[in-house]
């Protein structure tokens, strides 16, 4: 039959289901995500960078950790959240957020959100800063931050009890001070609070405490942990060695006994804390770690039965493969 343009007016026989393919896509730096035309939902991964190590002081938080993917954990020993409902062919903005820089004396180094910019915003926040050792000469704090994951306190400074606080939902905090040592506690992770800096008694002597470790995730169909805490740094003379960071990016604490080693920044992309800096040797506390934001689009099913107006070229297209009735 034809239509009084010319065209013919028909429809295709016995379509065959058409299939949107599942798409991961991963932002190591900030971007643009825009989805598949038949995407209504997405889950997600969003860590935010880490924080700095203190300067001789404790290890830097972790960035927050947040996932909507089934089964899985968020940060702070939460549940997956609910996935989000977006518009198909629509782009969003994402923000990836950037790892504190090293720190000197009196500055602190908390690491930058990382946002997902859907109907339903997802923000984790940047990972807390570690805190200073003779914060009363440079004005600085011995307290370590609050953050998506908390930082260490600092060292040689009041014994501070309680250790710091993460963020609900995104990361634990970093470690108590027990004591007034020459060494930092761990900054939190995603996973576990940051550790107590051991000191032998009764010598002011001692280890850093290790970060609190990340958790894993198998969004990108590889399982990659991310958001590890900072270890602290060190005390000198003799056995004092930087706390380990944690697993998910967490760098090592600085050592204090002879300039072993300086403080290890956390991993790019991984959100982790950087280490402490060491009382003595190593003194300045190591870079945090940048985040990621990670988007997954579930395969969709679909049938095209479109019928209308077709031009001569799509009608011997379908006539040919015997599926064109006038």
């Amino acid at each position: 039959m034809a239509d009084l343009n010319g065209g013919i007016i028909g429809k295709v026989q016995e379509p065959e289901a058409a299939t949107q393919a599942e798409q991961i896509t991963t932002f190591n730096s900030s971007g643009t995500f825009t989805t598949q035309p038949r995407t209504s939902e997405i889950t997600y991964l969003v860590v935010a960078g880490g924080g700095a190590g203190g300067d001789t002081g404790g290890g830097g938080g972790a960035g927050g950790f947040r996932t909507s993917v089934p089964g899985a954990t968020s940060g702070g020993g939460a549940s997956a959240e609910s996935a989000i409902p977006v518009s198909g062919g629509t782009g969003y903005p994402v923000t990836v957020g950037a790892g504190s820089a090293e720190v000197n004396r009196g500055t602190y180094g908390t690491g930058s959100n990382s946002v997902l910019g859907t109907p339903t915003s997802i923000t984790s926040n940047g990972g807390g800063g570690g805190g200073h050792r003779f914060s009363y000469v440079v004005g600085g704090d011995p307290v370590g931050q609050p953050g998506g994951c908390g930082g260490g306190h600092g060292s040689n400074d009041p014994v501070q009890p309680e250790g710091t606080n993460g963020t609900s939902g995104q990361g634990f905090g970093g470690g108590a001070k027990t004591a007034a040592t020459n060494s930092g506690p761990g900054g939190g992770g995603a996973g576990a609070a940051g550790s107590t800096a051991y000191t032998p008694s009764p010598s002011v002597t001692g280890y850093g405490g290790a970060g609190g470790n990340g958790v894993a995730s198998s969004i990108t169909g590889s399982t990659v942990t991310y958001a590890g805490g900072g270890g602290g740094g060190s005390s000198p003379r003799g056995s004092g060695g930087g706390g380990a960071g944690g697993s998910g990016g967490g760098g090592t604490g600085a050592d204090g006994a002879g300039g072993d080693h300086g403080a290890a920044a956390g991993t790019a992309n991984t959100g982790g804390g950087g280490g402490g800096g060491a009382n003595s040797e190593n003194p300045a506390g190591a870079a945090g770690g940048s985040g990621i934001v990670v988007t997954k689009e579930a395969a969709v099913n679909f049938v095209d039965n479109t019928s209308g107006v077709w031009n001569l070229d799509a009608i011997y297209t379908y006539v040919k493969a015997g599926n064109w009735v006038s």
